[in-house]
């Protein structure tokens, strides 16, 4: 959606800026014909200055192109802000300038109106194009009845009439076509990026949108943070009542969240049961305290039959993670947040829990030139548990017990260094056991133990 976005905004500011361009060169055509210099005795005479003026004249124009495309990219579309009203009052006043000095109500050019209406009309709408045509129409006409000697016919009103029905139907109609167009085009962008079941946004518009947003946080130099939510013992919600009362639970749940997120946040449904907030501009802290709140909201609604869950209620569990405390990346973001739910889940539910690896811990022990080493522990067990979930709330309390194993026998800082690192590793074998054999669920048969047997 953002890439899209970004696109089209990127050609209608292209579009408007060749468009004020070309109003410039009018206006310089217009100087030009005031001064006669067109005609042939004045432009052979004048001619090697006519070419160094032209020249200038182009790399002037060719400036304020790139100024202009280069201050668009950090204005939002149809969005009035001050810059854009001093510039449109600007060229409006320069346009006024041109058609007096070149004949006032005599004037050719008073056409060129035109060409800020329809910049206005496709930047801010219908209502600001009108606003703008009624101005420039007011001049017009005014200009008729003050300039005109008294007892002389203005010849030139019944065309200004018409050009002022010419400005106020270009505005209407092209303000008509760009809001059919924007409503258009939102539609079309609901449908594809917005969860037909939860109103919220899809598992497609979260990836981009958190690429974008991962960005703007890395640019500005502060924090993004993710929740990763999942509801405790939907399976058997289901199971007991059907997909379809799961599906209003699902539903409910979405409104829930899109209700109580903050105007910067993104909530989007991840999958299946699963949901996502992007936190941008927010600390780990603050993203607790946020998790908590929906966790806490979600605890106090009232679902139907929740009374026949095994803990009674429908809750969700919460996953915290932060940029850059926890991830250099957006993928690190994201595991690392599936990580912390995945604790939340695994310690009794209804729960918020942060992103926490005990491996971390010994970066801070251990000589720069062995932090690879650490980095390459941390990808197998990564690789492992991939293969068997369950993994990483073993070895992660494994690593506890020896730690606290270590600190009873008063062992030395390079044994307990080494007892951790044999508890991080001591089911590295599973890296080269299938998954299927991991998760089965029946009992193993004999060429499936001597396959556990020899990697262990």
């Amino acid at each position: 959606m953002y890439k899209s976005e970004n696109k089209f905004k990127k050609n209608i500011y292209e579009m408007i800026a060749i468009v004020k361009l070309i109003s410039l060169l009018f206006c310089g055509f217009i100087v030009l014909s005031e001064y006669n210099v067109w005609s042939t005795e004045n432009f052979m005479k004048y001619s090697q200055i006519s070419i160094y003026s032209s020249i200038i004249g182009t790399g002037i124009l060719v400036l304020i192109y790139k100024a202009w495309i280069f201050s668009s990219k950090r204005k939002v579309m149809n969005k009035i802000n001050l810059y854009y009203v001093i510039e449109t009052i600007f060229l409006i006043f320069v346009f006024m300038t041109l058609i007096i000095s070149s004949g006032g109500y005599t004037s050719g050019y008073k056409f060129i109106f035109l060409f800020i209406i329809i910049t206005t009309t496709i930047q801010h709408g219908m209502i600001s194009g009108i606003w703008v045509s009624s101005i420039c129409s007011f001049f017009i006409l005014y200009i008729d009845f003050i300039s005109v000697p008294k007892g002389i016919v203005n010849i030139f009103f019944e065309t200004d009439i018409s050009l002022v029905g010419i400005f106020i139907l270009t505005a209407w109609l092209l303000g008509c076509y760009v809001n059919l167009e924007e409503q258009y085009r939102k539609e079309l962008l609901n449908l594809v990026n917005i969860d037909e079941l939860t109103g919220i946004y899809n598992h497609r518009f979260f990836q981009e949108a958190l690429t974008t947003k991962f960005e703007e946080c890395k640019y500005e130099n502060t924090s993004i943070s993710l929740l990763f939510m999942d509801i405790d013992y939907f399976k058997s919600y289901n199971d007991l009542y059907g997909h379809q009362a799961g599906d209003r639970v699902l539903e409910k749940i979405g409104k829930v969240l899109k209700n109580g997120a903050r105007d910067k946040d993104i909530v989007a449904r991840y999958g299946g049961e699963e949901f996502a907030v992007i936190l941008p501009k927010t600390t780990e802290e603050e993203a607790i305290i946020i998790a908590e709140n929906i966790r806490s909201t979600i605890e106090n609604e009232e679902f139907k039959g929740e009374e026949n869950l095994p803990n009674k209620k429908l809750t969700i569990s919460v996953g915290v993670s932060c940029a850059p405390k926890r991830g250099k990346n957006k993928i690190d973001l994201i595991k690392s947040a599936d990580d912390a739910l995945y604790r939340a889940k695994f310690f009794n539910k209804n729960r918020v829990e942060t992103y926490f690896c005990v491996l971390d811990e010994l970066k801070n022990d251990i000589q720069e030139e062995h932090i690879d080493m650490i980095s390459s522990i941390k990808t197998l067990i990564s690789i492992i548990n991939a293969k068997d979930r369950y993994t990483y709330g073993h070895t992660e309390r494994v690593v506890i017990y020896c730690k606290m194993i270590a600190n009873r026998l008063n062992l030395t800082e390079e044994d307990k260094k080494n007892l951790r690192y044999g508890a991080y590793l001591h089911d590295i074998g599973k890296i080269e056991i299938g998954q299927e054999i991991l998760n089965k669920k029946m009992p193993l048969n004999d060429k499936e133990w001597k396959i556990l047997k020899k990697t262990s």
